[in-house]
Parts: C-alpha cells; structure tokens; sequence
C-alpha cells in the first residue's frame, strides 16, 4: 500500500486539494519528457527503431517558411499561450501540476522535393505541445476560450486536440543548426529503411529541446523522428 498524499486546506473555500508539485501518488508534476524518456531524451545519434505509443497534443496547422513567416510565429505563441492557459487552470481546477512540454513539428508537402530544395514558403507543417490524459479536451476548449478573451491572436481559433499513434518510427537525436539535418535524413531514406525493408508510414516529425533564441546552433538538440511500416 502506497503512502497516503498529504493534502492541504484551500484558504479561499475550505476543500481538500493535492500539494503543490504534487501528482496523486506523489510522483510530482506532469512532465512528459520524466513520462517519455526514450521520446523526449534519447542518446542515439544515428537511426534506430522505436515503438512510439498514442499521445495527445494541442495543435495548429499552417503552411510557410518557419524561419520568416508571421503565421509560424504566430502559430507558436498561439500554442505556447494555450498551453500555460491549461497549466494555470490545472492548478486552480484541479489542484494538479505541469510542466510546459517542448514544442514539436510535424512537416510534410504536396510535392515533397521542395524540402531538398529548400523551397520553405512551401513547406507545410502542424505544430504540436503534448498534453496529459488527465487534462480532457473540455478542459483544454475551456483554456482556448479563456486565452480568445484575453490575448489577440487569431491563430488561437484555429488550435484544437490532435491524436497522434505513430507506432513504429525511426528516431534519432540530432545535434546543431536545423539546416544541418539533411545528411541524417539522406541516411535514413537513403540506407536505413531500405536495410529493415520500411517504408514512411506518415509526417516527418521533430522535437525541439533546445531554444534557439538562447543556444547556440551547434549545441540546438532535436529529435528527428519518421514512422515506418514494413513494404
């Protein structure tokens, strides 16, 4: 039998809720790269097979080039602002904690030449930050529309719960510029996935670990990830 949670009084209305940085069972706030660590934090520097399970996200689609787009950037203070909507209000509703997830990136295109040819106003992307099961998609429509009243950004609107169950998927942790992906990438479709007999079994995915208004490029670390299925 586990330790009971010392729970403390409310000051405002006298009910019983978990201490701070405190989850049920004692285990702490909600941080999905501590849930995840072979998703959030591998080690591998070149490809290798994962089983990836279903996650959650709230998200926003859009279609630029990230580097200079308005949309992007809107796009990512939009996800950012709903994500500590729904952090704050976790707090306060449930007596629950959670870490801010890293942002993510699913890329695709119509043609998909235009990511060798680094055409980027072409490039087509859904832009992703985890969320716990314990937070249900009320609570998270709930959070949209507390953060439509207070902040201008049309691109809150348009963010929603996406479900994600990529399943088998080649991973790999890079480390530098983002434009400096394209040789692992080669590999991969070059080498690897002909080698296990895979092919691309969805969109190019990303996890961005590092902030690049702060890292410098060569120390930015990324999780590439492609899911795969056998030919």
């Amino acid at each position: 039998m586990s330790d009971p949670v010392p729970f403390r009084t409310d000051r405002r209305t006298g009910a019983l809720r978990a201490p701070r940085n405190t989850a049920p069972g004692g285990a702490g706030p909600w941080d999905v790269k501590r849930a995840h660590p072979s998703l959030y934090g591998p080690a591998n520097v070149d490809w290798e097979l994962i089983e990836v399970p279903a996650q959650r996200f709230v998200a926003l689609d859009g279609v630029g080039d990230p580097d200079t787009a308005p949309a992007y950037i809107e796009a990512v203070e939009a996800l950012y602002a709903i994500a500590f909507a729904v952090k704050f209000a976790a707090k306060r509703a449930l007596g629950r904690e959670m870490v801010i997830a890293p942002l993510e990136g699913l890329w695709y295109a119509d043609d998909a030449s235009v990511f060798t040819a680094g055409a980027k106003a072409e490039w087509k992307w859904t832009l992703l930050m985890s969320q716990p099961d314990w937070v249900t998609d009320a609570f998270i429509a709930g959070a949209i529309t507390g953060a439509l009243a207070k902040k201008k950004l049309s691109a809150l609107a348009r963010v929603r719960v996406e479900r994600l169950d990529e399943g088998l998927s080649a991973q790999l942790l890079h480390v530098g510029p983002y434009a400096a992906e394209a040789p692992a990438l080669d590999r991969l479709h070059g080498e690897f996935l002909a080698s296990y007999g895979l092919r691309v079994n969805g969109r190019h995915h990303e996890i961005y670990l590092g902030d690049p208004r702060r890292a410098a490029p060569a120390k930015l670390k990324t999780v590439l990830r492609q899911p795969v299925a056998p030919v």
